[in-house]
């Protein structure tokens, strides 16, 4: 069953984005995470890579703050995802829901829990 968000937030004090799932769970994903994440063929290094989930060493990088990761805003992209503008000026990653729920940093979806 493919999961869709019912609600997301962003507080930029704490540098986080929060999605409230369908089904219950609740993904907290912090800025620099998602920046590294992006799923754009520029950051995954072409068009074959874009979609490919991303290297596990994504989850241990230490927080940045920088205009590389200073989300500057999000927009909805149709009814299946999200495209993030960064303050250095990078607003091409679109994360469609089932990316954002695969790539989910808590406990429970890293097989932590």
């Amino acid at each position: 069953m493919e999961q869709k968000p019912a609600g997301i937030r962003v507080d930029t004090s704490a540098r986080r984005l929060s999605i409230r799932w369908s089904d219950g769970h609740e993904s907290v994903y912090s800025f620099t995470f998602l920046r590294d994440a992006c799923p754009c063929a520029e950051c995954r290094g072409g068009h074959e890579n874009m979609g490919v989930l991303p290297d596990a060493e994504v989850y241990q990088r230490p927080e940045e703050e920088s205009p590389r990761t200073q989300l500057q805003d999000v927009q909805p992209v149709g009814g299946y995802a999200i495209n993030l503008a960064w303050g250095d000026g990078h607003n091409f990653g679109i994360y469609n829901w089932d990316y954002l729920r695969a790539i989910c940093p808590c406990e429970a979806c890293r097989g932590g829990g």
